[in-house]
């Protein structure tokens, strides 16, 4: 079994939607708990990767308190593919860790748990699965995946479930730890 290391890992949060079901505010940096939604982010995958990147396409001066911000290549708000093909493309490490912006209660058993399955398995991606469905935004992936994903961008691709059924890819059941890959997407969602 390959042993993954800190230093082979970069991640990307992904902060680039358009913050419409939160009335135009920029979700990642709303307050939650004390703290910006993508800070609780954040302050747990600095402990397993080594170098942060923030996929944004506005607040870029107040996501670069958080990372190294990078803005996506393609116009009109295409979807997380397209900051994760900004991510692969300056990736310099060998695997990806995708994350979202608005997932305030991740913690290390969820990262572990797709270090460990990436470490036992000669997958492409391995993907957070609740014992139901793929959470697509969750997952660590090879950094040499970006021609596969640009090609399947170019052909109008935006489905990130169908990109990585085209790779190989291993779900990693996390149905135990449910409140892992709670999103908070509306303002509802903060009365939690």
């Amino acid at each position: 079994m390959k042993k993954i290391s800190k230093n082979e890992i970069s991640a990307v949060i992904l902060a680039g939607g358009r913050g419409s079901r939160m009335g135009g505010k920029d979700k990642g940096l709303i307050e939650f708990r004390g703290l910006s939604l993508i800070a609780h982010v954040v302050n747990v995958v600095k402990i397993r990767v080594n170098q942060i990147f923030i996929s944004a396409n506005r607040s870029l001066d107040d996501y670069s308190k958080y990372g190294k911000v990078i803005v996506d290549d393609l116009e009109d708000y295409q979807g997380p593919l397209a900051g994760i093909s900004k991510a692969l493309k300056v990736c310099s490490s060998n695997y990806l860790l995708v994350l979202p912006c608005d997932s305030p209660m991740i913690n290390l058993t969820l990262i572990d748990a797709l270090i460990e399955r990436m470490e036992s398995s000669e997958s492409d991606i391995c993907v957070a699965h609740d014992g139901k469905i793929m959470h697509a935004t969750f997952a660590l992936m090879k950094s040499n995946l970006n021609e596969s994903l640009d090609k399947f961008l170019d052909d109008g691709g935006r489905k990130m479930a169908l990109w990585y059924r085209q790779q190989r890819t291993e779900r990693v059941d996390v149905s135990s730890h449910l409140e892992l890959l709670t999103n908070l997407n509306s303002p509802e969602d903060f009365n939690f």
